[in-house]
């Protein structure tokens, strides 16, 4: 008996002694916005036997023996950190963890999108993010260059296209919204993006959302729209100079080379932003001089003898690009009112450029235009954007922001125009704390477009007024940190000179869930809505042996977009990155096309251009599914060099849903629809659209100094287009004293799909000094992507940067 109890407090003893040297750790493990990870591991790295995994709240506990302590930490999607603690005998010890996410070793800042200003892997749509970076590495003269290069958008002539959403309209009523600073960037008459007009030189992010869009982007967003934001001063003074000088090469057939002079393109970028006091200040600017490389038209000495061309008999020097641009960008932050700012933005240019519509011949007149076809335009734009912004902590935020754009074309063959859009917007954003931290803007639009032009006298004048006002709201609440809920809904009011009226309540809805560490599923719901715009409907023209005539009954087009997509973190070795794969189906009703026929009766020759010719109508309904899938990140490939990259691929399918709808007679009788209108309608696939499309882009950098970098595009081969090409290419066959207009023999040759590749190397000599040659299509592939248009030969540049950065002042 007494050696039981004997026995017994020996072991009470050696148990506590035993105890008496192990110490607990206690703590939170969280990512570095917050928010706390589950399912983490805790590894004591001495004895990986001993560890503990984070539960649902991120709290973990670990028993260990007393002394330095060495923890190994993972979670997915995270980068493993090690941390040291100190651990006292007996005691307990609170350590929490902060890991940080791949994004951040990718992008070394953290990307903040939407009119939330959220992190981008918690938005419930479709997004492509572009960094400055790139803009100036593919020596970006025009920003739809760069554009181009984001999966899932392909720019035709101008003409923005995500997901094969549009056909092809010669960049007129724009299915995608352009919007730089929150405010459409559309010519107010036509909807056509002005590129050029965008300061390529002071961009902070562009952000490309597919899908339809029209809730928060507004009318034209209906597959998708493009916002582009513009930079303001950092803390130090940034002066920067962008000088290039390069050429185009000889087309692949030498005997398309006709140029006398050199075909060269030059240019110099500049910006200057600084602070000073309470004021911000951004100066930019670019001077562009482009050779071109389609050449004047070449007129049959037969036609010439009897019709002479006196519309576009245009020399080489006519065709020469030039553009001079002149922007600014000013804050005032108010040193009375906590939270209040104001100032205006605005931007100048003038331009001269040629705009040619369809090649000679399909031989050897790919590079010259055809006679009647090319116009040249001399303009002025400019933009002028004042604005109030008000911030508090308790009441919100409150935004008035207005333009005034006005656009002068000076065109030949009596076609200028001119217009001058008038925009406004209050918008009010709050997030309510009682309400599990909701998010809500709410805001109202409006837009008044006057327009003077003798080619939209298809209204009964050449004066022509547009009104649109509209009232949006969104709300937003992320749940537990790991649901984000998203509600939204738009309506929007029309009135087009007096007489036409439309109204359009529209809606969109959407989900994203983070359903393990850096997997983010996401889902939503989308409409579009598009008015039509003045040209396409009062547009009454007619050139050489073409014309355009008006249609003032156009519809209003509609769309809606549904999706499901998923965000994945990844990690190989070195390789960090994010791949996202969305699956989409988008309805399109009342589709607006660019359709040829004979719309007034046929007498003579000489009456062609007033009786043949382009409308505008609406085509029926349609439907568009697809996969967009996209994986961008870098490598860090050694202590010395790393690897960026960005690749997409877009497959979709797009078919009509109303193939037999009659939407026209012409004077000829023939009965319009998509089967009788289709050179080929076997497989119901809508016109000139891509059913495969690759784009990828890399960059090596080497010791901070040397830059290497390759871009990739694929497009397959268009499946089907309209069936009148051929027919007028008969038509002017047939008939002596018409230029032939030959297109059907470099078709029925060319159906296959382009790659085409651009690349690029720099140096970079100091902090100051930049030198980089820049190449496109350098493999100098003749191609073409849109009927009777022949895409640029290769060019190369020499890109020269300077860039001085000053020093903060306290």
């Amino acid at each position: 008996m007494k050696l039981n109890i004997f026995s017994t407090l020996l072991l009470i003893c050696l148990t506590s002694f035993a105890f008496g040297q192990d110490g607990k750790i206690t703590g939170k493990v969280r990512d570095d916005k917050g928010e706390s990870l589950i399912g983490a591991t805790i590894i004591y790295k001495k004895d990986v036997t001993i560890g503990a995994v984070t539960d649902e709240k991120g709290n973990f506990m670990l028993e260990v023996p007393a002394g330095k302590a060495n923890l190994i930490c993972r979670a997915s999607g995270m980068v493993t950190d090690t941390i040291q603690v100190n651990v006292l005998a007996g005691q307990m010890v609170t350590q929490d963890v902060i890991l940080s996410a791949y994004v951040q070793e990718i992008d070394g800042v953290e990307v903040r999108v939407g009119k939330f200003d959220k992190a981008f892997e918690d938005q419930t749509v479709s997004m492509e993010v572009i960094k400055p970076a790139l803009i100036e590495n593919k020596n970006t003269r025009s920003i739809e260059t760069a554009l181009d290069q984001t999966p899932g958008l392909n720019i035709l002539d101008g003409e923005p296209q995500i997901r094969g959403g549009s056909g092809f309209t010669f960049g007129v009523g724009s299915k995608v919204a352009v919007i730089v600073d929150d405010m459409p960037m559309l010519s107010g008459d036509a909807g056509r993006p002005e590129w050029g007009f965008i300061p390529v030189e002071n961009i902070h992010q562009v952000e490309v959302i597919k899908g339809a869009a029209s809730v928060l982007s507004g009318s034209s967003a209906l597959s998708g729209s493009v916002h582009i934001r513009t930079a303001y001063p950092k803390i130090k003074p940034l002066t920067k100079v962008n000088v290039y000088s390069g050429f185009y090469s000889n087309p692949s057939n030498d005997y398309d080379a006709w140029w006398d002079n050199y075909p060269g393109i030059h240019g110099v970028n500049f910006l200057h932003s600084r602070i000073i006091g309470n004021l911000d200040l951004v100066v930019g600017g670019n001077f562009n001089y482009d050779h071109g490389y389609i050449g004047p038209p070449k007129t049959d000495s037969i036609v010439a003898t009897m019709f002479p061309d006196t519309i576009s008999n245009f020399s080489e020097n006519d065709l020469v690009s030039k553009r001079a641009r002149i922007n600014f960008n000013l804050r005032y932050r108010s040193k009375k009112v906590k939270g209040l700012n104001y100032g205006m933005n605005g931007n100048f240019m003038l331009s001269h450029s040629a705009m040619a519509f369809a090649w000679l011949n399909d031989t050897s007149g790919l590079y010259n235009a055809y006679p009647g076809a090319v116009f040249l335009q001399d303009q002025f734009i400019f933009n002028l954007d004042p604005y109030v912004n008000f911030f508090t902590q308790t009441d919100g935020k409150h935004s008035l922001r207005s333009r005034i754009l006005h656009v002068d074309n000076e065109m030949t063959a009596n076609q200028s125009n001119r217009a001058t859009t008038i925009y406004g917007d209050y918008m009010f954003q709050k997030t309510f704390p009682q309400l599990r931290k909701l998010d809500f803007i709410g805001g109202i639009t409006g837009t008044f477009t006057d327009s003077y032009s003798n080619i939209y006298v298809g209204s009964g004048t050449p004066n022509n007024q547009l009104l649109n006002i509209s009232a949006y709201t969104q709300l937003e609440n992320k749940i537990n940190k790991t649901l984000n809920l998203s509600v939204g809904g738009r309506l929007e009011y029309f009135q087009l000179n007096d007489t036409v009226t439309a109204m359009k309540p529209i809606f969109r809805a959407g989900t994203s869930i983070k359903i393990y560490q850096e997997t983010y599923l996401r889902a939503s719901y989308g409409q579009g809505y598009r008015f039509p715009t003045i040209t396409e409907r009062f547009i009454k023209t007619g050139v050489g042996n073409m014309g355009v005539f008006p249609n003032p009954n156009l519809k209003p087009e509609s769309s809606w977009n549904a999706e499901v997509g998923i965000k994945q973190g990844l990690k190989f070795g070195k390789i960090y990155g994010y791949l996202d794969l969305a699956g989409f189906w988008q309805e399109y009703q009342n589709t607006i096309e660019y359709m040829f026929g004979i719309w007034n009766p046929l007498t003579t020759p000489q009456a062609l251009g007033s009786s043949a010719g382009f409308k505008f109508l609406n085509t029926g309904n349609s439907r568009v599914l697809g996969l967009d899938l996209s994986f961008s990140g870098m490598a860090k490939l050694s202590k010395k060099s790393e690897l960026t990259f960005m690749a997409g691929y877009n497959y979709i399918v797009p078919k009509t849903l109303t193939p037999d709808y009659v939407y026209a007679i012409d004077s000829l009788e023939r009965v319009f629809s998509y089967n009788t209108t289709s050179l080929d309608s076997t497989k119901g696939i809508l016109k000139y659209r891509f059913l495969h499309n690759i784009k990828a882009d890399m960059e090596l950098l080497i010791n901070k100094k040397i830059g290497i970098g390759a871009s990739a595009k694929y497009f397959s081969k268009i499946v089907n287009m309209d069936a009148i090409i051929k027919d007028f290419e008969d038509l002017t066959t047939d008939i002596a004293v018409l230029q032939d207009l030959r297109y059907m023999d470099y078709f029925d040759s060319h159906r296959f799909g382009n790659w085409i590749f651009d690349a690029r190397i720099s140096y970079q000599i100091s902090e100051q000094h930049k030198l980089a040659i820049i190449g496109t299509n350098i493999f100098n592939r003749s191609y073409s992507l849109r009927p009777l248009k022949i895409e640029a030969p290769r060019t190369i540049m020499v890109q020269y940067t300077w860039k001085l950065e000053g020093k903060a002042k306290k």
